[in-house]
Protein backbone atom coordinates (compact mmCIF):
# COMPACT_ATOMS: atom_id res chain seq x y z
CA UNK A 1 0.00 0.00 0.00
CA UNK A 2 1.30 3.60 -0.68
CA UNK A 3 1.89 6.19 1.35
CA UNK A 4 -0.89 8.43 0.05
CA UNK A 5 -2.85 5.82 1.24
CA UNK A 6 -2.02 4.36 3.99
CA UNK A 7 -2.44 8.14 5.29
CA UNK A 8 -5.36 8.81 3.59
CA UNK A 9 -7.47 9.18 7.21
CA UNK A 10 -5.39 12.00 7.91
CA UNK A 11 -7.48 13.86 5.74
CA UNK A 12 -10.12 14.32 8.62
CA UNK A 13 -10.85 17.49 9.53
CA UNK A 14 -9.45 16.77 13.14
CA UNK A 15 -5.91 17.41 11.71
CA UNK A 16 -4.10 20.13 10.26
CA UNK A 17 -1.48 20.06 7.55
CA UNK A 18 1.44 19.88 9.87
CA UNK A 19 0.12 16.61 11.82
CA UNK A 20 -0.09 15.60 8.01
CA UNK A 21 3.54 16.12 7.16
CA UNK A 22 4.63 14.78 10.51
CA UNK A 23 2.99 11.32 9.60
CA UNK A 24 3.86 11.34 5.77
CA UNK A 25 8.00 12.04 7.31
CA UNK A 26 7.65 9.33 10.17
CA UNK A 27 6.36 6.51 8.19
CA UNK A 28 8.83 7.16 5.57
CA UNK A 29 11.11 7.14 8.36
CA UNK A 30 9.53 4.17 10.03
CA UNK A 31 10.13 1.77 6.29
CA UNK A 32 13.29 2.88 6.08
CA UNK A 33 14.62 2.13 10.14
CA UNK A 34 12.43 -0.30 11.27
CA UNK A 35 12.31 -3.61 9.31
CA UNK A 36 15.36 -4.92 10.90
CA UNK A 37 14.74 -4.31 14.81
CA UNK A 38 16.11 -7.23 17.35
CA UNK A 39 13.14 -8.18 19.62
CA UNK A 40 15.40 -10.89 20.77
CA UNK A 41 17.40 -8.41 23.11
CA UNK A 42 14.40 -5.58 24.00
CA UNK A 43 16.66 -3.92 26.27
CA UNK A 44 19.37 -3.02 23.72
CA UNK A 45 16.78 -2.32 20.84
CA UNK A 46 14.77 0.17 23.29
CA UNK A 47 18.15 2.14 23.43
CA UNK A 48 18.75 1.82 19.82
CA UNK A 49 15.30 2.98 19.41
CA UNK A 50 15.13 5.82 21.59
CA UNK A 51 18.41 7.19 20.33
CA UNK A 52 17.03 6.97 16.44
CA UNK A 53 13.78 8.40 17.50
CA UNK A 54 15.79 11.47 19.50
CA UNK A 55 18.62 11.94 16.42
CA UNK A 56 15.66 11.68 13.77
CA UNK A 57 13.79 14.56 16.09
CA UNK A 58 10.54 12.35 16.61
CA UNK A 59 10.71 12.56 20.38
CA UNK A 60 10.47 16.46 20.11
CA UNK A 61 6.84 15.68 19.98
CA UNK A 62 7.19 14.42 24.21
CA UNK A 63 8.16 17.60 25.54
CA UNK A 64 7.30 21.03 25.39
CA UNK A 65 8.93 23.80 22.99
CA UNK A 66 11.14 25.44 25.74
CA UNK A 67 12.88 22.58 26.50
CA UNK A 68 13.58 21.28 22.79
CA UNK A 69 10.00 19.92 22.04
CA UNK A 70 8.06 21.30 18.73
CA UNK A 71 5.01 22.69 20.54
CA UNK A 72 4.40 25.13 23.55
CA UNK A 73 1.97 22.96 25.30
CA UNK A 74 2.49 18.73 24.68
CA UNK A 75 0.01 18.44 21.31
CA UNK A 76 -1.92 15.25 21.31
CA UNK A 77 -2.95 14.96 17.95
CA UNK A 78 0.56 14.61 17.21
CA UNK A 79 1.58 12.24 19.65
CA UNK A 80 -1.93 10.20 18.00
CA UNK A 81 -0.01 10.92 14.59
CA UNK A 82 3.10 9.50 15.61
CA UNK A 83 2.22 6.55 17.87
CA UNK A 84 -0.38 5.21 15.38
CA UNK A 85 2.00 5.30 12.37
CA UNK A 86 5.05 4.02 14.67
CA UNK A 87 2.33 0.95 15.96
CA UNK A 88 1.54 0.45 12.46
CA UNK A 89 5.59 -0.76 12.06
CA UNK A 90 6.71 -1.74 15.17
CA UNK A 91 5.41 -2.01 18.04
CA UNK A 92 9.19 -1.85 20.03
CA UNK A 93 9.31 1.43 18.14
CA UNK A 94 6.13 2.58 19.35
CA UNK A 95 6.71 1.92 23.04
CA UNK A 96 10.14 3.58 22.99
CA UNK A 97 8.23 6.93 21.92
CA UNK A 98 5.32 6.47 24.33
CA UNK A 99 7.39 6.14 27.13
CA UNK A 100 10.02 8.80 26.59
CA UNK A 101 6.81 11.32 26.83
CA UNK A 102 4.44 9.27 29.40
CA UNK A 103 8.03 9.09 31.66
CA UNK A 104 8.65 12.55 31.38
CA UNK A 105 5.14 13.55 31.31
CA UNK A 106 4.85 14.81 34.98
CA UNK A 107 8.02 16.78 35.00
CA UNK A 108 6.54 18.58 31.99
CA UNK A 109 3.63 19.23 33.45
CA UNK A 110 5.06 20.25 37.28
CA UNK A 111 8.80 20.15 37.55
CA UNK A 112 10.65 22.71 38.48
CA UNK A 113 12.38 24.86 36.20
CA UNK A 114 15.55 23.34 37.59
CA UNK A 115 14.21 19.58 36.77
CA UNK A 116 12.94 20.89 33.47
CA UNK A 117 16.08 21.87 31.86
CA UNK A 118 18.27 18.72 33.34
CA UNK A 119 15.99 16.13 32.61
CA UNK A 120 13.66 17.57 29.62
CA UNK A 121 16.10 18.19 26.45
CA UNK A 122 17.09 15.15 27.16
CA UNK A 123 14.78 13.33 26.99
CA UNK A 124 13.73 15.01 23.52
CA UNK A 125 17.29 14.32 22.21
CA UNK A 126 16.70 10.61 23.13
CA UNK A 127 20.25 10.75 25.22
CA UNK A 128 18.12 9.94 28.66
CA UNK A 129 15.31 6.97 29.05
CA UNK A 130 12.26 8.17 30.92
CA UNK A 131 10.25 6.19 33.07
CA UNK A 132 6.59 6.51 34.94
CA UNK A 133 6.53 4.11 38.15
CA UNK A 134 2.67 4.37 39.76
CA UNK A 135 1.62 0.98 40.00
CA UNK A 136 2.64 -1.17 43.36
CA UNK A 137 1.59 -4.89 43.54
CA UNK A 138 -1.61 -4.11 45.39
CA UNK A 139 -2.16 -0.80 44.01
CA UNK A 140 -2.99 -1.39 39.98
CA UNK A 141 -6.41 -0.39 39.04
CA UNK A 142 -6.76 1.06 42.09
CA UNK A 143 -4.70 3.90 42.68
CA UNK A 144 -5.75 5.01 46.24
CA UNK A 145 -4.15 1.93 47.45
CA UNK A 146 -0.15 2.98 46.87
CA UNK A 147 1.54 1.58 49.89
CA UNK A 148 4.65 3.50 49.09
CA UNK A 149 6.07 6.10 51.03
CA UNK A 150 7.53 9.14 51.22
CA UNK A 151 9.09 10.26 54.72
CA UNK A 152 9.59 14.01 54.91
CA UNK A 153 13.30 15.01 56.90
CA UNK A 154 13.28 17.87 56.29
CA UNK A 155 15.69 18.82 53.32
CA UNK A 156 14.57 15.11 51.46
CA UNK A 157 12.11 12.39 51.55
CA UNK A 158 12.47 9.09 51.99
CA UNK A 159 11.43 6.59 49.92
CA UNK A 160 10.41 3.24 51.19
CA UNK A 161 8.46 0.42 49.09
CA UNK A 162 8.09 -1.13 45.87
CA UNK A 163 6.45 -0.40 42.29
CA UNK A 164 5.86 -3.10 39.56
CA UNK A 165 5.17 -3.57 36.04
CA UNK A 166 7.26 -0.04 35.45
CA UNK A 167 7.84 -0.22 31.62
CA UNK A 168 11.56 0.63 31.14
CA UNK A 169 12.07 -0.38 34.36
CA UNK A 170 15.93 -1.58 34.49
CA UNK A 171 17.24 0.67 31.66
CA UNK A 172 15.74 4.52 32.39
CA UNK A 173 17.63 7.00 33.52
CA UNK A 174 15.51 8.75 35.85
CA UNK A 175 12.02 7.52 36.88
CA UNK A 176 8.97 9.71 38.12
CA UNK A 177 8.09 7.69 41.04
CA UNK A 178 4.34 8.05 43.08
CA UNK A 179 4.62 7.83 46.94
CA UNK A 180 2.18 8.32 50.01
CA UNK A 181 3.60 11.28 51.79
CA UNK A 182 -0.35 11.20 54.38
CA UNK A 183 -1.41 14.62 53.64
CA UNK A 184 -4.90 13.25 53.72
CA UNK A 185 -6.36 9.73 52.98
CA UNK A 186 -6.55 7.78 49.47
CA UNK A 187 -5.81 9.49 46.43
CA UNK A 188 -5.47 13.01 48.35
CA UNK A 189 -1.90 11.53 50.02
CA UNK A 190 0.41 10.92 47.15
CA UNK A 191 3.31 12.78 46.27
CA UNK A 192 5.15 12.72 43.01
CA UNK A 193 9.15 12.17 42.68
CA UNK A 194 12.32 12.12 40.35
CA UNK A 195 14.90 9.50 41.59
CA UNK A 196 17.85 8.71 39.62
CA UNK A 197 18.80 5.47 38.60
CA UNK A 198 21.43 4.19 40.70
CA UNK A 199 20.26 6.64 43.46
CA UNK A 200 21.41 5.10 46.87
CA UNK A 201 18.74 3.07 48.41
CA UNK A 202 17.02 2.12 44.89
CA UNK A 203 17.27 -1.24 42.63
CA UNK A 204 15.88 -3.03 40.46
CA UNK A 205 14.47 -6.32 42.25
CA UNK A 206 13.09 -8.21 38.91
CA UNK A 207 13.12 -8.10 35.53
CA UNK A 208 9.72 -9.11 34.17
CA UNK A 209 8.67 -10.92 31.01
CA UNK A 210 5.38 -10.46 29.32
CA UNK A 211 3.82 -11.81 25.77
CA UNK A 212 5.07 -8.64 23.63
CA UNK A 213 8.66 -8.15 25.43
CA UNK A 214 9.02 -4.56 26.62
CA UNK A 215 11.65 -3.42 29.18
CA UNK A 216 9.81 -4.72 32.74
CA UNK A 217 10.92 -4.21 36.34
CA UNK A 218 10.02 -4.48 39.88
CA UNK A 219 11.30 -1.33 41.72
CA UNK A 220 12.38 -1.52 45.38
CA UNK A 221 12.94 1.49 47.57
CA UNK A 222 14.84 0.89 51.17
CA UNK A 223 15.93 4.24 52.39
CA UNK A 224 15.91 5.83 49.45
CA UNK A 225 16.33 9.62 49.93
CA UNK A 226 15.27 11.73 47.37
CA UNK A 227 16.25 15.97 47.54
CA UNK A 228 13.25 18.44 48.07
CA UNK A 229 14.06 19.81 44.49
CA UNK A 230 12.86 16.88 43.38
CA UNK A 231 9.48 16.83 44.67
CA UNK A 232 6.82 17.13 41.41
CA UNK A 233 4.15 20.02 41.94
CA UNK A 234 2.94 20.12 45.59
CA UNK A 235 3.05 18.00 48.55
CA UNK A 236 -0.25 15.41 48.16
CA UNK A 237 -0.94 16.50 44.61
CA UNK A 238 0.94 13.89 43.01
CA UNK A 239 -2.73 11.80 42.18
CA UNK A 240 -3.69 14.67 40.35
CA UNK A 241 -0.33 14.89 38.43
CA UNK A 242 -0.52 11.10 37.72
CA UNK A 243 -4.08 11.50 36.32
CA UNK A 244 -3.54 14.64 34.16
CA UNK A 245 -0.05 12.84 32.47
CA UNK A 246 -2.66 10.05 31.84
CA UNK A 247 -5.40 12.20 30.25
CA UNK A 248 -2.70 13.51 27.58
CA UNK A 249 -1.23 9.94 27.12
CA UNK A 250 -4.59 7.62 26.66
CA UNK A 251 -5.48 8.98 23.82
CA UNK A 252 -2.21 7.90 22.43
CA UNK A 253 -3.10 4.56 23.40
CA UNK A 254 -6.02 4.38 21.48
CA UNK A 255 -3.70 5.42 18.77
CA UNK A 256 -1.35 2.54 19.11
CA UNK A 257 -4.21 0.21 18.81
CA UNK A 258 -4.91 1.29 15.51
CA UNK A 259 -1.92 1.42 14.22
CA UNK A 260 -1.46 -2.41 14.92
CA UNK A 261 -5.15 -2.78 13.41
CA UNK A 262 -4.22 -0.99 10.37
CA UNK A 263 -1.27 -3.40 10.22
CA UNK A 264 -3.82 -6.16 10.75
CA UNK A 265 -6.00 -5.08 7.87
CA UNK A 266 -3.40 -4.73 5.66
CA UNK A 267 -1.95 -8.21 6.02
CA UNK A 268 -5.62 -9.50 5.74
CA UNK A 269 -6.18 -8.02 2.11
CA UNK A 270 -3.32 -9.06 0.94
CA UNK A 271 -3.23 -12.41 2.31
CA UNK A 272 -7.11 -13.13 1.44
CA UNK A 273 -6.49 -12.19 -2.16
CA UNK A 274 -3.10 -14.64 -2.40
CA UNK A 275 -4.46 -17.68 -0.83
CA UNK A 276 -6.64 -19.76 -2.69
CA UNK A 277 -9.09 -22.68 -2.05
CA UNK A 278 -11.70 -24.26 -3.11
CA UNK A 279 -10.73 -22.84 -6.56
CA UNK A 280 -10.71 -19.42 -5.73
CA UNK A 281 -9.17 -16.74 -3.74
CA UNK A 282 -10.23 -16.45 -0.08
CA UNK A 283 -11.19 -12.44 -0.72
CA UNK A 284 -13.37 -14.17 -3.46
CA UNK A 285 -15.98 -15.40 -0.34
CA UNK A 286 -18.76 -13.96 1.04
CA UNK A 287 -17.98 -14.65 4.08
CA UNK A 288 -14.37 -13.23 4.10
CA UNK A 289 -15.92 -9.81 2.64
CA UNK A 290 -18.05 -9.29 5.52
CA UNK A 291 -15.68 -10.33 7.72
CA UNK A 292 -13.04 -7.92 6.40
CA UNK A 293 -16.00 -4.94 6.15
CA UNK A 294 -16.06 -5.87 10.14
CA UNK A 295 -12.72 -4.87 10.50
CA UNK A 296 -12.64 -1.65 8.44
CA UNK A 297 -15.82 -0.44 10.33
CA UNK A 298 -14.63 -1.74 13.77
CA UNK A 299 -11.21 0.55 12.90
CA UNK A 300 -13.19 4.24 11.86
CA UNK A 301 -15.34 3.97 14.67
CA UNK A 302 -12.35 3.84 17.02
CA UNK A 303 -10.42 6.23 15.23
CA UNK A 304 -13.15 9.11 15.26
CA UNK A 305 -13.63 8.37 18.88
CA UNK A 306 -9.40 8.80 18.74
CA UNK A 307 -8.67 11.80 16.94
CA UNK A 308 -11.75 13.53 18.56
CA UNK A 309 -9.85 13.04 22.36
CA UNK A 310 -7.36 14.57 20.30
CA UNK A 311 -8.75 17.18 19.30
CA UNK A 312 -10.82 18.48 21.88
CA UNK A 313 -7.65 18.67 24.31
CA UNK A 314 -5.53 20.45 21.57
CA UNK A 315 -8.40 22.99 20.16
CA UNK A 316 -11.08 23.07 22.68
CA UNK A 317 -8.34 23.34 25.11
CA UNK A 318 -10.60 21.18 27.83
CA UNK A 319 -10.96 18.30 29.91
CA UNK A 320 -11.24 15.13 28.06
CA UNK A 321 -11.07 12.60 30.87
CA UNK A 322 -14.57 11.00 28.98
CA UNK A 323 -13.44 11.33 25.43
CA UNK A 324 -10.17 9.84 26.49
CA UNK A 325 -11.60 7.15 28.45
CA UNK A 326 -13.95 6.61 25.65
CA UNK A 327 -11.14 6.09 23.08
CA UNK A 328 -8.81 3.75 24.50
CA UNK A 329 -11.68 1.58 25.28
CA UNK A 330 -12.96 1.46 21.87
CA UNK A 331 -9.52 1.78 20.23
CA UNK A 332 -7.57 -0.98 22.01
CA UNK A 333 -11.50 -3.45 22.02
CA UNK A 334 -11.79 -3.14 18.72
CA UNK A 335 -8.06 -3.78 17.35
CA UNK A 336 -8.23 -7.02 19.71
CA UNK A 337 -11.28 -7.66 17.61
CA UNK A 338 -9.77 -6.80 14.51
CA UNK A 339 -6.30 -8.41 14.82
CA UNK A 340 -7.90 -12.14 15.83
CA UNK A 341 -10.22 -12.37 12.88
CA UNK A 342 -6.81 -11.36 10.77
CA UNK A 343 -5.18 -14.39 12.33
CA UNK A 344 -8.37 -16.24 12.08
CA UNK A 345 -8.21 -15.58 7.68
CA UNK A 346 -4.33 -16.73 8.24
CA UNK A 347 -5.14 -19.82 9.46
CA UNK A 348 -2.73 -22.07 10.48
CA UNK A 349 -0.02 -19.66 9.35
CA UNK A 350 -1.29 -16.76 11.85
CA UNK A 351 -0.26 -18.69 15.01
CA UNK A 352 3.26 -19.27 13.41
CA UNK A 353 5.76 -17.36 15.54
CA UNK A 354 7.34 -14.46 13.98
CA UNK A 355 4.48 -13.71 11.41
CA UNK A 356 3.59 -10.00 11.28
CA UNK A 357 -0.32 -11.19 12.79
CA UNK A 358 1.13 -13.44 15.91
CA UNK A 359 3.10 -10.76 16.89
CA UNK A 360 0.06 -8.01 16.42
CA UNK A 361 -1.74 -10.47 19.05
CA UNK A 362 0.86 -10.68 21.42
CA UNK A 363 1.26 -6.65 21.12
CA UNK A 364 -2.65 -5.65 21.59
CA UNK A 365 -3.14 -7.64 24.64
CA UNK A 366 -1.62 -5.84 26.95
CA UNK A 367 -3.32 -2.68 25.86
CA UNK A 368 -6.36 -3.10 26.77
CA UNK A 369 -4.45 -3.57 30.68
CA UNK A 370 -2.57 -0.65 30.99
CA UNK A 371 -2.96 3.06 31.16
CA UNK A 372 -6.23 1.73 32.70
CA UNK A 373 -8.46 -1.31 31.84
CA UNK A 374 -11.16 -1.66 30.14
CA UNK A 375 -13.18 -1.86 32.61
CA UNK A 376 -11.87 1.24 34.53
CA UNK A 377 -12.95 3.35 31.13
CA UNK A 378 -16.01 2.24 31.72
CA UNK A 379 -16.34 3.29 34.84
CA UNK A 380 -14.40 6.45 34.26
CA UNK A 381 -17.24 7.17 31.83
CA UNK A 382 -20.09 5.89 33.53
CA UNK A 383 -19.28 8.34 36.43
CA UNK A 384 -18.48 11.05 33.70
CA UNK A 385 -21.89 10.59 32.81
CA UNK A 386 -23.53 10.66 36.02
CA UNK A 387 -21.18 13.45 37.86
Amino acid sequence: MGNMARLAHLELPFFDDGHRALASQLDAWSAAHLQAVDHHDTDRACRALVTALGEAGFLRHCVPAAFGGISELLDSRALVVCRETLARHDGLADFAFAMQGLGSGPVSLAGSAALQAELLPKVARGEWIAAFALSEPQAGSDVGAIACTARDVGDAYVLDGEKTWISNGGIADFYCVFARTGEAPGTRGISAFVVHAGAPGFEIAERIEVMAPHPLARLRFDGCRVPKAQLLGAPGEGFKLAMRTLDIFRASVAAAALGFARRALDEALVHTKQRRLFGQALADFQLTQATLGDMAADIDAAALLTYRAAWARDVQRRRTTREAAMAKMVATENAQRVIDRALQLHGGAGVRVGTVVESLYREIRALRIYEGATEVQRLIIGRDLLG
